[in-house]
C-alpha cells in the first residue's frame, strides 16, 4: 500500500512537471528506456548463461568421469597409477600417488615434453579407496593436504584450499575406488563473464549509433509539427486562411483546432469591423445632424433646438445600446441563472417607458399572469424587456396600441409582445436580429440594434426568440424559458 502510494505520487510529480521540449524528453525517455531494457537483458543473459553453463560442465564432469573409469582395470597396478600421477602432473603443482593407505603422497617430476594449459589448473582429478582414504590426487587436490573423500555419487560444491569447486563422483563397480572429477568455480565464472561481455560489447559499440537513429527518427517524427508551426509562425496578421498542408493523422486534430480558432478568430473580426463601421455610420449620422441644428439655432431658429435635442437622445441610445452589445461580447459565458419573478420587472420598467408612450398618445399595456417565474438573470431579463417594448413604441403609430402579455404554454413560461405598427417584411424576417438591421421604414428613428441585443440576451438565457407578423398589421415578439422543474 505503502509503495503503492509513492508510486501514485511520483507519477502526479511527473505529470504535472512541465515539458520544455518534445524531442528531448523523448530522447531522454527512449534513453532510459533503451538503458533499462539493454541492463535487464544484460542480467537476464547473464542469468541464463551461468544455468546453462553448469549443466553443460556438470554434463562434462559426469562423462568425463566415466571415460575415466572405463579406463581402469578391476586392479589397476601401482606402475600404472604413477604413470597416470605423471600425467597429471602441473607447474607447481605436482600430482600426488599415496601406495598404501595412511601412507604420504609420492610424486613424480614434470616431464619436459608434457604439454598443459593454464587452465587445467582448474580442473582436476582423484581417486579413493573404497574406505576413503585417497589413492591418487591430481596436484591442486594435495597442496595442503587431500581433498575431502567423497560418499556419495552425484554433484556437490566444496571448498578447499581458499577456492570452491564443482566436483561430481562415482565409484567403479570393477575396481571399487572412487573417482571425482573437480572444476574450480572461477572457471565457471570466467566462461559466464566471457560470454556475457561478448554480448554486451556489440550492444556498448551500437549504442551510439542507436542514439544517432533515434535522434533523427525523432527528428523526422516531430518535423510535420515544427513545419506547422512555421505556417503559423510565418503568416501575416491579415492572413486567416485555412491551414490545408497535409499532415500525419495524429495531428491531424490538432490542424482542425486550429483551423477552427482561424475560422472563430475571421468572423469575430469580421463582425468587429462591420460592427465599427456600421457604428461610425450610425454615430456619424445624429451628430452631423445635431451640428446643423445647432448652427440653425445660432442663425435663431428656436425650432432646431429641440431637433439637435431629439438627436442628443437619439446619440445617447446608440451610444448605450453598443455599450450593452460590448459587455455582451465579451462576458464570454453563461451568466448564472437563478428563479425570479418576471412580473416585478415588468412593472417596473412599464412605469419608467409610460412617459414616452403617453407622450404619444400609445396604450401600454399588461395582461395574462401575476406571477411568472423563470430561471434567468435579472439584470438581462430587465434589458431584454425594455429593449422589446422600446423598439414597440418606436414602430407604433401615435394613437397605437402596445400589450404586453405573460403567459405559461406547455410547461414553459414566455412574455410576449405585440404592437399596432407596421410589422416586418417577410423577406427580411430572418434576419431582423443581425446587428444594424432595420425594417423598411427608414423614417422611424433607430439603431438596429434592439433585436441584436435581444437576441444575445435569449442565447445566454438558453429561450427561444419567435418573431411573427400579425393581422391586419403589426409585429409579436416572443421570448419562450424553457420549463421550470418543480
Amino acid at each position: 500500500m505503502r509503495w503503492g502510494l509513492l508510486w501514485k505520487r511520483s507519477e502526479r510529480r511527473q505529470s504535472e512537471r512541465p515539458i520544455t521540449s518534445v524531442r528531448r524528453y523523448l530522447l531522454k525517455a527512449l534513453m532510459a528506456v533503451l538503458a533499462v531494457a539493454g541492463a535487464v537483458a544484460v542480467l537476464a543473459a547473464y542469468l541464463i548463461t551461468d544455468h546453462e553453463m553448469e549443466e553443460i560442465l556438470d554434463t562434462q564432469l559426469s562423462l568425463h568421469a566415466r571415460i575415466v573409469a572405463s579406463q581402469l582395470s578391476s586392479e589397476p597396478t601401482a606402475e600404472a597409477l604413477t604413470a597416470l600421477a605423471t600425467h597429471l602432473n602441473l607447474p607447481g603443482h605436482p600430482a600426488g600417488f599415496y601406495p598404501q593407505s595412511g601412507a604420504h603422497a609420492q610424486t613424480q617430476p614434470l616431464s619436459r615434453d608434457q604439454r598443459y594449459h593454464e587452465e587445467e589448473r582448474r580442473l582436476v582429478v582423484g581417486f579413493w579407496r573404497p574406505n576413503g582414504q585417497p589413492y591418487l590426487m591430481g596436484g591442486p587436490w594435495q597442496d595442503h593436504g587431500a581433498f575431502p573423500a567423497p560418499s556419495e555419487t552425484g554433484y556437490r560444491w566444496a571448498d578447499y584450499n581458499g577456492y570452491r569447486w564443482r566436483v561430481f563422483s562415482m565409484q567403479d563397480q570393477h575396481s571399487g575406488l572412487w573417482i571425482s572429477l573437480g572444476l574450480r568455480r572461477s572457471f565457471h565464472d570466467a566462461i559466464v563473464q566471457r560470454i556475457t561481455l561478448n554480448n554486451l560489447l556489440p550492444m556498448l559499440l551500437l549504442l551510439p549509433v542507436l542514439l544517432w537513429s533515434l535522434n533523427r527518427i525523432i527528428r523526422r517524427g516531430l518535423a510535420p509539427i515544427n513545419q506547422l508551426s512555421q505556417q503559423v509562425q510565418g503568416r501575416d496578421a491579415q492572413d486567416l486562411s485555412r491551414l490545408d498542408e497535409p499532415v500525419p493523422r495524429e495531428i491531424e486534430g490538432l490542424q482542425q483546432s486550429l483551423n477552427g480558432f482561424i475560422d472563430r478568430l475571421d468572423k469575430t473580426l469580421e463582425r468587429e469591423r462591420r460592427f465599427s463601421a456600421d457604428a461610425a455610420h450610425e454615430m456619424r449620422t445624429p451628430l452631423a445632424a445635431i451640428r446643423i441644428h445647432l448652427d440653425n439655432a445660432l442663425a435663431g431658429e428656436q425650432a432646431s433646438l429641440h431637433k439637435a435635442y431629439t438627436g442628443v437622445e437619439r446619440l445617447q441610445r446608440v451610444v448605450e445600446q453598443l455599450l450593452t452589445l460590448v459587455r455582451l461580447d465579451r462576458g464570454g459565458r453563461v451568466t448564472p441563472k437563478t428563479s425570479i419573478d418576471v412580473y416585478p420587472i415588468v412593472i417596473e420598467l412599464m412605469a419608467d417607458l409610460y412617459t414616452q408612450a403617453h407622450q404619444r398618445h400609445q396604450r401600454l399595456s399588461l395582461t395574462g399572469l401575476m406571477a411568472l417565474n423563470v430561471r434567468a438573470d435579472a439584470t438581462e431579463v430587465g434589458i431584454l424587456f425594455r429593449n422589446l417594448v422600446d423598439n414597440a413604441l418606436r414602430y407604433t403609430p401615435e394613437g397605437g396600441e402596445i400589450e404586453v402579455m405573460l403567459g405559461c404554454r406547455a410547461g414553459h413560461p414566455f412574455l410576449c409582445v405585440q404592437d399596432s405598427g407596421p410589422g416586418i417584411p417577410e423577406h427580411l424576417m430572418a434576419h431582423m436580429t443581425e446587428r444594424f438591421r432595420r425594417a423598411s421604414d427608414q423614417s422611424i428613428t433607430g439603431s438596429g440594434l434592439g433585436l441584436s441585443i435581444v437576441h444575445e440576451l435569449v442565447t445566454l438565457q438558453q429561450a427561444e426568440l419567435q418573431l411573427s407578423n400579425r393581422q391586419p398589421h403589426g409585429l409579436e415578439v416572443t421570448v419562450l424559458w424553457p420549463a421550470v422543474s418543480r
